[in-house]
């Protein structure tokens, strides 16, 4: 990796991260900048195709495109499409754990923040190996649960547990969080993904380390508890083994 990852970008980082509830377009736009930059150290992103699943209303596209690439994004939410405006042209609707796309009909499959709000969040990951191209990439990053975000706006309490956490804010604030616990948001450890990856016999693990992290603190992923609770966030950089294979259209026909 380039050490494009030092300490002054971790801090603006974690600066506009606070700004997420209040004004999401500062938030989202600068991590879609970073996180195409980040990306782009693993794989040139023109005239490749990504797959960006739980895109929301598409605050990565510009970004995507600006990079040379073919944005497609998918949200299951249909408000989430629309969370901006009109849905961003091209979006699919429908869920990770089911993508209606064709297998191996992407260059890159990418997925932000999205995996600790899935049910079944291996179920999604091996999707997005399937849609993957044989020689494409995988990036896939989640917050842990025991991070300090891992109870996104219900945090540090669930620390004490998700459902406690989740009933303290409703007591507290007269409302259901953005992110209910058991229901949009479950816990997903670091070592759980590792295990997944390293099992995973369709790829192979180009790297995983703490997204946000300055490039010299990126060895906490490999000490099993401090990962969970200093990661802050994880990723996943997989490619899909096989020969490469020509591109197909990417909608799958029942999609």
């Amino acid at each position: 990796m380039a050490r494009t990852a030092t300490l002054g970008r971790s801090i603006a980082l974690f600066r506009v991260f606070l700004s997420e509830q209040t004004d999401p377009d500062l938030f989202y736009g600068a991590l879609a900048e970073d996180s195409v930059a980040q990306l782009s150290e693993h794989v040139p992103l023109a005239g490749t195709t990504v797959l960006d699943v739980g895109g929301g209303p598409g605050y990565f596209a510009e970004e995507f495109r600006r990079a040379g690439a073919r944005y497609v994004g998918l949200e299951p939410d249909a408000g989430e499409m629309v969370a901006r405006g009109a849905p961003e042209p091209g979006t699919l609707r429908g869920s990770g754990e089911a993508l209606p796309v064709r297998t191996a009909a992407v260059d890159v499959c990418y997925s932000s923040n999205v995996l600790e709000h899935v049910g079944r969040p291996w179920v999604m990951a091996e999707e997005m190996v399937r849609v993957t191209r044989p020689g494409g990439t995988v990036y896939l990053s989640y917050t842990p649960w025991w991070s300090p975000h891992g109870g996104h706006e219900t945090g540090p309490w669930h620390y004490l547990g998700g459902r406690y956490a989740r009933r303290r804010y409703r007591r507290r604030t007269g409302h259901e969080p953005k992110n209910k616990f058991g229901e949009s948001l479950f816990a997903v450890s670091v070592g759980a993904g590792l295990r997944w990856a390293r099992r995973c016999p369709d790829v192979d693990v180009v790297a995983t380390y703490p997204r946000y992290h300055p490039w010299w603190a990126r060895w906490v992923i490999a000490v099993p508890l401090l990962r969970e609770l200093v990661s802050w966030n994880v990723v996943l950089v997989l490619r899909r083994r096989g020969a490469a294979a020509p591109s197909t259209p990417v909608a799958h026909p029942h999609g």
